[in-house]
């Protein structure tokens, strides 16, 4: 019996708690923030800032960071093509669950093609997906290097390293850019926190 087949007798169950629900007693909208840029651009640092804000403030939120993921749900893939392409849709899927639980989700992957990010949006309502770019240089990302990890790509220790030997795609349209060549931390979250908070029907002055 082939996959089709099953999936023919797989049936969808609703919830009695609908998303909107849970969104009301949250007290704010759902939605995923997906970071996305070249490794060491400082994705995790702002988003896990991030994090801490919202949740200082009430707001539930939690981080999926790519690392972090490829420690547990997403371990057993490499970084071939066809298997980073897999770990976009995984942790897309996985951001859409905390969506419906009525989250702010943010996800930091390098995320390198569009199509994949395209893919993960697809899975979200027009209004529930942000896309964040940081951006930064591929000179000043080396520079930084804080994992060590472009030395070992420069070595061949690593293969298939994005920005190396794998292109990185530069967001076609991404609602918010940050520049981290240019602005620090505290600024970026800034920025992203403000348009957030527009987002999710919050007084940005609250």
């Amino acid at each position: 019996m082939g996959s089709k087949d099953k999936n023919q007798h797989i049936v969808w169950h609703d919830s009695v708690i609908k998303k909107e629900d849970r969104q009301k007693k949250n007290g704010h909208k759902s939605l995923m923030v997906w970071f996305t840029g070249l490794s060491g651009s400082g994705k995790s640092t702002i988003a896990n800032a991030l994090q801490a804000e919202l949740f200082k403030q009430g707001i539930y939120v939690y981080l999926l960071d790519g690392d972090n993921l490829r420690h547990g749900i997403n371990r057993n893939l490499s970084f071939s093509e066809t298997d980073r392409k897999e770990n976009i849709r995984r942790t897309a899927e996985v951001g859409k669950l905390f969506v419906d639980a009525g989250g702010v989700i943010l996800a930091a992957l390098i995320s390198p093609f569009e199509e994949d990010r395209q893919n993960a949006r697809s899975l979200f309502l027009e209004d529930e997906f942000i896309e964040v770019y940081v951006k930064c240089s591929l000179q000043e990302c080396e520079k930084r290097d804080p994992k060590g990890l472009y030395k070992k790509a420069r070595s061949g220790v690593i293969k298939q390293f994005t920005g190396i030997d794998q292109p990185y795609e530069e967001p076609v349209n991404p609602e918010i850019t940050i520049d981290t060549d240019k602005l620090t931390i505290n600024e970026a979250v800034k920025k992203i926190e403000t348009y957030l908070k527009k987002r999710l029907n919050l007084d940005p002055n609250e």
